[in-house]
């Protein structure tokens, strides 16, 4: 929960985004996004199906309730500070589902019949709760929003920024960015990320891919200010756990090597054409197992022309 004193702390600051951050600045040379960097470090195989060969994934009713709270809790911070409260947020769920569907008719599938959903992308993966109907799911996601406000009381918050879109070059040669769920900044200055999650992945490999994505976003908020985030938050609203982390400077020094060696990896395989799978118990969740030469499969013919790396 927080503090009355982090209440105070992280009232409404100034809004210390750079121009750059602010729009996508034109860039030629190779990019790397937290996702994308995990990816390679999971499986350099399941990084060449998303990144170059563009494969299609089957997006799965966790992740689909997770982009539902997420915009649930985007829109909260639209009302006024009074007005932030369970009953608001609950209100929010209908509508942001309809926005949703609206963005991507194919999720109505969620709730068709098995013989229905054969045709499209969308599955239930290992251990996912099964999607019995709309009023369950949209009720899943309200039980989510109700831990959020057992952890954290939004009237007495106003986030610098949310959704945001972050990206800096590092040694001239690498773009690093990524869309932070919220940044909070002190009226001192003083940042807090915060990384909202809603579960899917096996706790103990996720929270580990979520500190190095929080870690990625510390290193470019520090390259593009000059500051060292205070912490980085993940608030886990399934278990209804909190998860700070403090880095310092010597760290993300640190991290800037790690990330660039990383990309140097990527590199050396795309050059190779060379990327081996690299099993472990997160392969369940693979949407790519039929085509992984670890499970007997075959990946498709490597593209001849390699598409620009996306986010």
């Amino acid at each position: 929960m927080t503090t009355e004193t982090e209440a105070a702390h992280l009232q409404t600051g100034r809004n210390t985004a750079t121009p750059a951050e602010l729009a996508e600045p034109e860039w030629t040379g190779p990019s790397l996004s937290p996702s994308r960097a995990g990816d390679f470090k999971t499986c350099p195989l399941l990084f060449r199906f998303r990144t170059i060969d563009r494969l299609p994934e089957l997006p799965t009713a966790d992740q689909v309730r997770g982009t539902l709270v997420h915009a649930v809790l985007e829109r909260l911070y639209d009302l006024p500070a009074a007005d932030r409260t369970p009953a608001a947020a609950f209100d929010l769920v209908a509508p942001s589902w309809e926005r949703l569907l609206a963005e991507d008719p194919t999720l109505s599938v969620l709730f068709e019949a098995p013989a229905q959903q054969a045709e499209v992308l969308i599955e239930v993966q290992p251990g996912e709760a099964p999607v019995a109907g709309l009023g369950d799911f949209l009720g899943s996601a309200r039980e989510l929003l109700k831990g959020y406000f057992t952890l954290e009381d939004p009237r007495r918050l106003e986030p610098a920024e949310r959704e945001q879109l972050i990206s800096t070059v590092v040694d001239d040669r690498l773009r690093l960015r990524g869309f932070v769920d919220r940044l909070d900044v002190s009226p001192d200055g003083q940042i807090r990320v915060v990384d909202y999650k809603t579960g899917g992945a096996p706790r103990e490999a996720f929270e580990a891919k979520a500190l190095f994505q929080l870690k990625f976003y510390a290193l470019v908020l520090w390259r593009t200010r000059g500051v060292v985030p205070r912490v980085l938050r993940l608030i886990y609203l399934k278990d209804v756990e909190v998860c700070d982390y403090s880095p310092d400077l010597e760290e993300l020094q640190r991290f800037e090597r790690t990330v660039l060696a990383l990309a140097k990896a990527i590199e050396s395989a795309t050059a190779a054409r060379d990327f081996r799978p690299q099993p472990s118990k997160l392969c369940g969740w693979c949407n790519h197992k039929a085509l992984c030469p670890a499970f007997g499969g075959t990946p498709p013919p490597y593209p001849e022309v390699i598409p620009a790396q996306r986010a």
